[in-house]
């Protein structure tokens, strides 16, 4: 699913219109008809694909994140993919105001790097890895990551954001991101290790040891890797959801 085939950010079109546009063969907004439609809500969707198109041209991913539903946001996904900063963070407790952000992984590109509390992690570091993504891709970002590290570092992080978290609610899978990697096939080298385990090796590396170190960066680096795998699956679930039988994107 990709932004040009979606009609439902437009005023008027619900999933039952969509739905119908679909299956009349209209997939894609270049081939859209209008007779499928009223002449009104024909009208919005022609002004709406003039203005659409111009801003998917440009990359503009925040016009689709504030257009969208926020339930269908995952539909920008496959049109920034590639671009997307997948991220995740490790930190000594819950609450930011008491608490410390111990390492960050951002994969994006095909790349992956970790910035470390006491040596790169700091708040010039985090700006630049997201100042320029188009989108951001998380699991419970929105709701602990982004608040965390916005209080840490006196950070405003605005991209648009696709937390895993919900979509994977819509599909019934449910509990932390370990299970359900277990739940639909994504392996991990160190399954054993959790939440608990990185701050018990944050505190073993303050103590001296640099191996605790590298066994927490590699366990942040593979909670951040993993994300892209399940997004991956999240969005063909998700487009086999809503897509009609006989439509072909």
């Amino acid at each position: 699913m990709r932004i040009e085939n979606s009609f439902i950010p437009i005023r008027g079109v619900g999933e039952t219109t969509e739905r119908r546009l679909w299956e009349a063969g209209i997939t894609h907004w270049e081939a859209f008809d209008g007779s499928v439609v009223g002449p009104k809500t024909a009208e919005r969707i022609e002004s709406f694909v003039d203005v659409a198109t111009d801003h998917l041209r440009r990359g503009d991913a925040r016009f689709f994140d504030e257009s969208f539903p926020s339930g269908e946001r995952w539909r920008l996904y496959e049109n920034f993919r590639d671009d997307a900063l997948f991220f995740d963070i490790e930190t000594t407790g819950l609450d930011a105001a008491r608490n410390d952000v111990t390492t960050v992984s951002c994969y994006r590109g095909g790349d992956v790097e970790t910035l470390v509390r006491g040596d790169d992690l700091t708040a010039g570091a985090l700006r630049e890895r997201f100042a320029d993504a188009p989108l951001l891709v998380s699991f419970n970002g929105a709701r602990f990551d982004v608040p965390f590290l916005e209080e840490s570092f006196d950070l405003s992080i605005e991209a648009p954001h696709f937390d895993l978290m919900y979509p994977c609610r819509r599909l019934d899978l449910t509990g932390g991101l370990k299970r359900i990697e277990s739940e639909v096939g994504i392996d991990r080298d160190r399954p054993d290790l959790s939440g608990e385990d990185a701050v018990r090796l944050w505190r073993e590396y303050e103590r001296g040891d640099e191996a605790a170190l590298d066994e927490l960066v590699s366990y942040n680096r593979e909670d951040t890797e993993n994300l892209e795998r399940l997004a991956d699956h999240v969005t063909a679930r998700l487009h086999e959801t809503v897509c009609p039988d006989a439509a072909t994107f």
